[in-house]
């Protein structure tokens, strides 16, 4: 009680579990109240796979697992068994080798399941999903309607109360709160500075952009630009960033006049109805309609994908599988990649600067963020000073055995990271690898030699562990870098720490990256900080490297349609001879 008096915020988000529980088609992680007796993850398939939640198709290594207990589809009893691996159900005695999805079920069968997976609850129809989010569109797109005709004045008014209504300390403590509560991702003070912090660096960074009408004139060209909305935005939100993201991408689509309809993961779902329902107030309040920010209560993915496909412009941050579903949609969109940061230290770094931002880095929020140190590539002149460094800035060095425990937790029997395990405290993810880790501890030091499938940690890991490479000189690390960005997170970002300016620049040069930070915390300056100029987003394109459209970090720039007007120069341009324009070279070929 006594930490609920010290956050008034905590009582807040405690209510609006509860409220909002009633709502719950979901079983979620860090919210045990609210799950019916048995869920359908808890029932084994009998060809000795699990139902689980989608994850980045990350690999691990091949190795031996503990024995767990599962309940049985065909008899209802639970069995120990190895994930990945067929059983023997202890009942029949007969060896199961059927799915559930092709054995015969009795009537009575199949609505004693239905009624354990839906705890009771009447789930709606695909037609009738389809139903509700073109409503949901059609209101969007009357409120739209109405803010076409704002000025620049009224839309910046719009998005500086949208903002405060969250960002504001009340709002943001009790958002924060949620979103730790709901999601069991990230802890508090990451959630507290995104909501209260990084919403408000995302509004100073376009409020005095002009929007509205006329944006550009190029005298030289007699060139004018003149933006005009797009129309209804379908935005995605992830679990990982779920506080500030609808504010940010609520706020660049009002700026373009433009309303937008929220899709939040199911994980979060209460904290986005929060947030938004916030946002909606203060739209009212200002006299503007409520339905130019709607958000989807009871997401699904039927429902994502009607949005998506319905929209005028899909803007989707997220997995992956979310990403494809919004390319492959029918309509405009603008993705995102995978996140994989390589940080490359040469040997004029500064170390003891490079350890700290680094900590700073893998640590914020537990590393939610997939711009987060995932690797960490470090020339053999520095690799002893900066790994001491890292340790006296709270690291852990693993050993062999424990690179194998860890692995074995965080990857699970596909290959794709375990979403109970991303995310977490370091200390929370030792003792599920059986490992004791002092307290002190903030982050996992994980040496590593290779690159792919077998060396798991050179790939993303949302969580605060990072691999740690050496190599003989900063050639090398080029390379390095190159290779562990092709087997994922190609054109996202990198990172590098050095005073070499020819370094820098060949780093820029060399890497299939859209954003090099250099000398700065990865995960919090590549979508835009206050020590730095790269525009304040959670949306960051990865370019053709990583399958997407752009390069750029995504703004309200992006989510406007431009009109070039074009009047007569006053003098005419004129084609220079042929020797001026192609050159004797060429000429004589």
């Amino acid at each position: 009680m006594d930490f609920v008096k010290a956050h008034p915020g905590v009582a807040t988000a405690l209510a609006y579990l509860a409220v909002n529980s009633i709502l719950d088609d979901d079983n979620e992680e860090g919210a045990e109240q609210f799950k019916p007796a048995a869920t359908d993850d808890e029932f084994l398939y009998h060809d000795g796979s699990e139902r689980g939640e989608e994850n980045e198709e990350v690999q691990r290594p091949e190795g031996s697992l503990k024995p767990v207990e599962k309940r049985c589809y065909k008899c209802g009893d639970t069995h120990p068994y190895i994930r990945g691996q067929p059983f023997e159900c202890k009942t029949t005695t007969k060896k199961s080798v059927l799915s559930p999805q092709i054995r015969v079920q009795k009537p009575q069968e199949k609505a004693q399941k239905a009624e354990i997976k839906t705890g009771g609850k009447n789930i709606p129809t695909p037609e009738e999903e389809t139903a509700y989010v073109l409503g949901l569109i059609s209101r969007a797109r009357e409120a739209q309607k109405v803010a076409e005709g704002y000025s620049q004045e009224e839309v910046d008014r719009l998005i500086r109360g949208l903002v405060w209504s969250c960002a504001k300390d009340d709002s943001a403590d009790a958002i924060a709160q949620l979103a730790v509560a709901e999601s069991s991702l990230g802890n508090y003070s990451g959630k507290l500075t995104k909501i209260s912090k990084k919403t408000r660096a995302a509004l100073m960074d376009i409020i005095n952009d002009k929007s509205v009408g006329v944006i550009e004139e190029d005298t030289e060209r007699c060139i004018v630009k003149i933006a005009k909305p797009v129309g209804v935005i379908g935005a995605i939100s992830p679990s990982t960033n779920p506080e500030a993201t609808p504010v940010i991408k609520a706020i660049n689509a009002i700026k373009g006049r433009n309303s937008v309809v929220i899709s939040p993961s199911s994980k979060t779902k209460k904290t986005n109805k929060l947030i938004v329902d916030k946002m909606r107030e203060a739209l009212v309040k200002m006299g503007a309609p409520a339905d130019l920010v709607i958000g989807i209560d009871q997401p699904s993915r039927v429902k994502t994908n009607v949005l998506l496909q319905n929209c005028d412009l899909g803007l989707a941050t997220g997995g992956s599988a979310i990403v494809k579903a919004a390319y492959s949609s029918g309509r405009p969109a603008l993705g995102v990649g995978v996140g994989n940061a390589v940080i490359v230290v040469d040997e004029t770094a500064n170390v003891e600067d490079a350890a700290k931002k680094i900590r700073i880095s893998k640590t914020f929020d537990l590393a939610a963020s997939c711009s987060s140190d995932n690797s960490v590539v470090v020339v053999e002149k520095l690799y002893d000073t900066l790994l001491n460094a890292l340790i006296a800035e709270g690291g852990y060095l693993a050993n062999s055995h424990e690179y194998e425990k860890i692995a074995a937790v965080l990857w699970n029997e596909k290959g794709n990271l375990n979403g109970k395990a991303v995310v977490k405290a370091p200390q929370v993810l030792c003792k599920m690898a059986g490992i004791d880790l002092p307290e002190d501890r903030t982050f996992i030091i994980m040496p590593e030699t290779g690159v792919g499938r077998e060396y798991p940690y050179s790939g993303e890991k949302l969580s605060v562990v990072m691999a740690y490479y050496k190599v003989k000189n900063f050639d090398e690390a080029v390379v390095l870098t190159n290779r562990i960005q092709e087997y994922q997170g190609k054109g996202h970002s990198c990172g590098i720490y050095s005073n070499n300016d020819e370094n820098v620049i060949r780093f820029g040069l060399e890497t299939k990256t859209s954003r090099v930070m250099v000398n700065q915390p990865q995960s919090i300056s590549n979508s835009g900080n206050l020590w730095n100029g790269m525009p304040q987003t959670f949306s960051l394109g990865c370019g053709t490297w990583g399958g997407n459209s752009t390069t750029e970090n995504i703004n309200w720039r992006h989510l406007v349609n431009i009109t070039w007007l074009s009047k007569p120069l006053p003098v005419p341009k004129t084609l220079p001879s042929d020797n001026e324009l192609f050159g004797a070279d060429i000429i004589e070929m």
